[in-house]
């Protein structure tokens, strides 16, 4: 799968907030990390790339919240380089072209599809 690039995820990002038709897959708002809710169709989205520098190595699980917010806040930043970012595949609807962050949320039991809107004016390219 292709690596994206901080300029890229900007792109992606602005051609995603430039969407303004209205389509299922923003009828759930998705500003923040959710589960992935119900009424998205797997099957209408397609992987854009990853931003996963190395598959083998072990990514970093530390947060990025310098103001303060947390993980499920709709105003935390999107880091590419910090968790959960750093295990996300970046995915596109393929009615509307919005595009949306994905990672595989693994705990003791279970796995869960986690999925948050890539919004340009979060993204943050700040160093580990």
């Amino acid at each position: 799968m292709q690596k994206i690039d901080f300029t890229q995820l900007i792109q992606l990002a602005r051609a995603s907030a430039e969407v303004t038709a209205p389509c299922s897959c923003n009828t759930v708002a998705l500003a923040a990390w959710q589960r992935l809710p119900t009424s998205l169709e797997l099957d209408r989205f397609e992987e854009v790339g990853t931003l996963m520098d190395d598959p083998y190595d072990e990514p970093t699980f530390a947060e990025y919240h310098p103001h303060g917010t947390r993980y499920d806040s709709e105003d935390a930043p999107i880091a590419p380089r910090y968790y959960p970012c750093n295990l996300s595949q970046v995915a596109r609807c393929l009615n509307c072209g919005r595009h949306y962050l994905r990672y595989n949320e693994a705990g003791g039991y279970f796995t869960e599809l986690r999925i948050r809107a890539l919004q340009p004016q979060l993204l943050v390219d700040a160093a580990l």
